[in-house]
C-alpha cells in the first residue's frame, strides 16, 4: 500500500498540468448533470403541484344522450342531471368518497363601485371547495352548509378577478358587489394557484355562489356537470361502472351506454403526465450524464497517454517482481482521485447555481418562469452524480491500468 501511495504522488507532481486540466472538464461535466437534473427535478416538482390545482384524484361528468335504445325509451335521448342526482350516487355508490353538483352562467355583470365586468358564475355545492382545489385566502371561506339551507346571496370570488374589481391585493372579504344588479356579499377569495388544467376557464376569474342560491337566481333545475371523487384513486374504473349502472337505473339508460355521460377521469391524466414528467427528468439526466461521460473519456485517454509515457518504467517494474496491484493501483487511485475533485468542484459550483436560479426564478413575474418551477438540488441528485462520477473514474482508470500490466518487460526495449 504504501507503495503504490508512493507511486501515486510522484505521478502526481509529474503531470500537475495535465490534471488541472483534466478538472476542469469534470467540474464541467458535474456542473452539467447538476444543472440539467436540477432543472428536471424542479419541473417534475412543480408540474405535480400544479396538477393538483384542479383537483387531485377527481372525475368530471357531463351529461350526453343515450345510444341504445332502452325500457320503450329511444336512443338519443337528452340525459339530464338534477341536483338530487348528485345525493342519489352519493347513497348508492359506497366507493365516491365525496360529490357535488355544478351549474354555470356565462355573460354575468359584476360590478364594485364604478368597476364592472362581465364574467361566469357558478353555482357548487360545499365539497366543492375540497373537490377542485377552492381554497381561500387567510380571513375568508368557501361555501357552507346554512349558505346552501338559507340560499344566501354570497360569492367565492377568484383571486385574479379580486385584483379587477378591488385593486392588487385590495380587501374583497365582507364587500358588496352587484351580480346582474343583485347585491351579494363576498366571503372569500380564492388562493392563488397555478391550474395544470381546466374546464370552463381558470378559476382565477370567476364567481361562485351556493348552488341553491344559483338555481333560484337563474331558475335552473339541471346540472351542467357533475363531480366526484372515488375513495381509491386506483379504483376509478370499478367506480365508473358502478356510477353508469345507478345513474342508469334511475334516468333510464343502458348501463352500458358509454354516450349517456362523457367523463373525464383526472387521475389517468395525472398519472400519464407523471409519466412523461419523468422521462423528460431521464432524458436530461442521459444528456447530463453524457456530457460527463466526454469528461471520462478524456480522463481514460489521458491515462492511456500515461501508460504510453511509463512503458519501460512497468516493464522494468514487473521484471523486478512488482506485483499487478502496485501497477494498477497508482494508476486507478490517480483516476478515481481526479474525478473525485471534479466531481467535488462540480457539485459545489453546481449547487451554487441552483440556488442563484432559484432565486433569480422566485424574483421573475414571467408565468413562463413561474411554470418552469424552482431548480431543485435533491439528495437523489447527489446520490446519482456522485454515482455516475464513481463509475466513470473507476472505468477511466482500470482499462488503462490493465493495459499497463500486459506490459511484457522483453517487450520493453522497443519503447527506448
Amino acid at each position: 500500500m504504501k507503495l503504490v501511495l508512493h507511486l501515486f504522488r510522484r505521478a502526481t507532481r509529474i503531470q500537475v498540468k495535465r490534471m488541472v486540466m483534466t478538472v476542469m472538464a469534470l467540474t464541467w461535466g458535474t456542473i452539467s448533470i447538476v444543472l440539467l437534473l436540477a432543472f428536471g427535478e424542479g419541473l417534475q416538482r412543480n408540474m405535480a403541484r400544479n396538477q393538483k390545482g384542479m383537483g387531485e384524484g377527481i372525475v368530471v361528468v357531463w351529461p350526453g344522450e343515450s345510444e341504445k335504445a332502452f325500457q320503450g325509451l329511444p336512443a338519443g335521448r337528452r340525459i339530464r342531471m338534477r341536483p338530487e342526482d348528485v345525493q342519489y350516487a352519493l347513497e348508492n355508490i359506497p366507493e365516491i368518497a365525496a360529490a357535488s353538483g355544478e351549474m354555470r352562467q356565462w355573460g354575468i355583470q359584476i360590478t364594485y363601485g364604478r368597476k364592472s365586468v362581465n364574467n361566469r358564475a357558478f353555482g357548487v355545492e360545499p365539497s366543492y371547495g375540497d373537490l377542485r382545489a377552492h381554497y381561500p385566502e387567510a380571513g375568508g371561506r368557501f361555501i357552507n352548509a346554512a349558505d346552501m339551507r338559507e340560499r344566501r346571496r354570497v360569492l367565492f370570488i377568484g383571486n385574479e378577478l379580486r385584483d379587477e374589481l378591488f385593486g392588487e391585493g385590495g380587501e374583497a372579504v365582507g364587500k358588496v358587489v352587484l351580480l346582474n344588479r343583485i347585491p351579494f356579499t363576498v366571503i372569500g377569495v380564492l388562493k392563488k394557484k397555478m391550474q395544470m388544467g381546466m374546464y370552463s376557464g381558470p378559476d382565477a376569474n370567476r364567481v361562485t355562489m351556493p348552488l341553491t342560491t344559483f338555481a333560484a337566481l337563474f331558475g335552473r333545475t339541471t346540472l351542467n356537470n357533475l363531480v366526484y371523487k372515488p375513495a381509491d384513486p386506483a379504483r376509478t374504473e370499478a367506480v365508473r361502472k358502478q356510477f353508469f349502472a345507478a345513474m342508469g337505473k334511475k334516468l333510464r339508460f343502458h348501463p352500458e351506454d358509454t354516450r349517456a355521460f362523457y367523463l373525464w377521469d383526472t387521475v389517468k391524466t395525472q398519472g400519464m403526465m407523471t409519466n412523461i414528467l419523468f422521462g423528460i427528468k431521464v432524458f436530461l439526466g442521459v444528456i447530463g450524464g453524457l456530457t460527463l461521460l466526454i469528461g471520462g473519456v478524456g480522463v481514460a485517454n489521458i491515462m492511456y497517454a500515461v501508460v504510453k509515457q511509463r512503458t519501460v518504467e512497468f516493464g522494468i517494474l514487473m521484471a523486478l517482481g512488482a506485483r499487478r496491484s502496485a501497477i494498477m493501483g497508482p494508476l486507478i487511485l490517480e483516476t478515481l482521485f481526479l474525478t473525485a475533485l471534479g466531481g467535488l468542484f462540480g457539485i459545489g459550483i453546481g449547487a451554487a447555481l441552483v440556488q442563484l436560479l432559484g432565486w433569480l426564478q422566485g424574483m421573475a413575474k414571467s408565468e413562463a418562469m413561474q411554470f418552469l418551477g424552482k431548480p431543485t438540488f435533491s439528495a437523489t441528485l447527489a446520490i446519482v452524480t456522485v454515482a455516475i462520477l464513481g463509475i466513470i473514474g473507476f472505468l477511466a482508470g482500470y482499462f488503462p491500468a490493465r493495459r499497463a500490466t500486459s506490459i511484457q518487460p522483453a517487450q520493453v526495449l522497443r519503447y527506448e
